[in-house]
């Protein structure tokens, strides 16, 4: 049903509609607390060379295993202190993830169209987008543990033993743990082995041998660095351990429907992610009709498995649009099958319409609620015709007098995706964007701290945000201990209190750097940290 020719232009196209998922204006929002951990992680293994044993601020970081870490720290050796290069890394691994999806629905369906609907809705919704710009280890555990479902399926559907393909399978399985443990074989491997045995209920006949081998192989790759860990620092491992098996629990906690509003995470897909739960059941019999009842039960599944723990965030729903793009492009490739009642046509209108709306206000939006857009005159107006003949299109598209032309229809809708990510994320970006921002990254071209030491008082929390951006280790100095304090002198201090009110009765000299603002958002913004407002001075004996 496809060929090379035909399966170049699909890879083109998903990979074309990546790039501005992914990668076009990816530099917009600073680095956030996430971020700045694993960044400031890789930095240090950078300085001071220490790649098995990673550290965070001169401690150890051991609650997350160090695949990502090691990545980012080969980008930092390469290409030091760039951000873009950094998401962009994590871009890659959003794509790989596409594909995979693309090539799973294609192994189910041995159909191409699907595929590519379900590929495209997954590189367009709204949590990949930001998951896959931004330098958090999330994307890299689900991209590897997808990877490892293809190779399992193809294993399964191919005649044989597939030594290859299960071996595969092992190997991605323990990429997979050694980027982020656990957390992908709960969220994706395990409603995805759930709906695949319930629903299509493959036979394991022949390959119980290379089953074991897929074990064995994760097993190796997944348990060679928390061993090495238990055996070099087995008190920390074990704490470690301990800790990260209790926020589960305890950590952000939220009730059991959290996450009803799952479907927001879909973005522009919203509407017709719930349409495509219910359509299964609405259309008897729908084509892909087994592939269509396991990519719901997997839905729902991973739904259920994410709902019944305690810690809650809505980025933890990642895996939960794997599923969810293969729903959506069922129905997507149902409605382009043949004549749809009147009431479909209806259901799909609405949905449609809601999206055509969005995209002939963005332009009053931009204008009109944010109050400086931080674009040119001529960009605004590219952005209002874009739209507005996008918005045309697609209301023409919907309402055509003989039927919904839903390919087009699709295909606008992926345009003003990539319309938005092109010139919108700017704009959008100053809605929140702190104007006083003034960042302590500056500290690295300051020739006066240079060789000094940093620290901070002991009693002040420190946000790892300011150990990203002034790439050093800030550690705490009690103050009060003059011993320690003159045995530590010369040195930076890093205070949210005034420095000189700090040092008012020490017997030391104070030379003020300057005071840094590295909350990216707005001052009214409710998020908005004062620990990370610092000034920052230099310490040295009296002349």
């Amino acid at each position: 049903m496809y060929n090379n020719k035909s399966t170049s232009l699909h890879f083109f196209l998903i990979i074309f509609v990546c790039f501005f998922a992914f990668f076009v204006n990816n530099r917009i929002v600073p680095a956030d607390l996430m971020e700045s951990r694993n960044l400031a992680t890789a930095q240090e293994m950078v300085r001071t060379g220490n790649y098995l044993i990673p550290t965070m601020n001169g401690e150890l970081r051991l609650e997350k295993p160090p695949l990502p870490t090691w990545i980012a720290a080969v980008v930092e050796q390469v290409l030091p202190d760039n951000l873009v290069a950094q998401r962009s890394v994590a871009g890659v691994f959003a794509t790989l993830m596409v594909i995979f999806l693309f090539l799973l629905v294609r192994r189910f369906t041995k159909n191409p169209v699907p595929a590519l609907i379900a590929s495209i809705v997954l590189a367009t919704s709204f949590n990949v987008i930001m998951m896959g710009r931004t330098a958090t280890w999330d994307i890299y555990c689900h991209s590897f543990m997808l990877g490892a479902i293809y190779f399992f399926v193809t294993g399964f559907m191919r005649k044989g033993s597939q030594w290859m393909q299960f071996s595969l399978a092992g190997v991605f399985m323990g990429l997979s743990f050694l980027s982020k443990g656990p957390v992908s074989f709960y969220a994706l491997l395990l409603p995805f082995l759930i709906s695949y045995f319930v629903a299509l209920r493959p036979s394991a006949r022949g390959k119980k041998l290379p089953l074991v081998l897929m074990i064995v192989i994760c097993l190796i790759i997944s348990f060679w660095w928390p061993a090495y860990i238990a055996f070099f620092h087995p008190e920390t491992g074990l704490a470690i351990a301990n800790k990260e098996s209790s926020s589960w629990i305890n950590h952000n906690v939220r009730p059991s429907w959290y996450y009803w509003k799952f479907p927001a995470e879909a973005g522009i897909w919203a509407a017709f992610w719930i349409t495509s739960l219910i359509y299964y059941f609405w259309k008897k019999k729908p084509e892909n009709r087994k592939i269509y009842f396991f990519s719901i039960i997997w839905t729902f599944a991973a739904l259920i498995l994410l709902s019944v723990i305690p810690e809650k965030k809505t980025r933890y729903l990642l895996p939960l649009l794997i599923p969810g793009a293969m729903n959506i492009s069922f129905y997507f490739y149902q409605s382009m099958q043949g004549i749809m009642a009147r009431n479909e046509k209806i259901v799909f209108r609405i949905n449609g319409f809601i999206i055509g709306l969005v995209a002939l206000l963005i332009p009053a939006v931009i204008y009109f609620i944010i109050p400086d857009p931080g674009i040119s005159s001529l960009i605004f107006i590219l952005i209002s015709v874009l739209s507005l003949v996008l918005a045309v299109c697609i209301f023409k598209v919907l309402f055509a007098r003989h039927t919904i032309r839903i390919g087009s229809f699709f295909a606008l809708v992926t345009l003003l995706m990539m319309m938005f990510e092109s010139f919108c994320l700017i704009p959008v970006g100053d809605m929140f964007i702190n104007d006083n921002l003034h960042s302590i990254h500056h500290l690295r071209e300051e020739s006066r701290v240079k060789g000094l030491p940093f620290y901070h008082p002991q009693e002040e929390p420190l946000r790892m945000e300011l150990v990203y951006e002034a790439n050093r280790t800030i550690r705490p100095l009690e103050l009060n201990n003059d011993s320690i304090l003159q045995a530590s002198l010369p040195f930076v201090i890093v205070s949210t209190q005034p420095v000189k009110e700090l040092f008012g009765d020490k017997h030391v000299s104070i030379e003020i750097i300057d005071t840094f603002d590295n909350n990216w958002r707005k001052v009214t913004d409710k998020r908005y940290n004062q620990n990370l407002v610092k000034e920052v001075a230099i310490i040295r004996k009296p002349n």
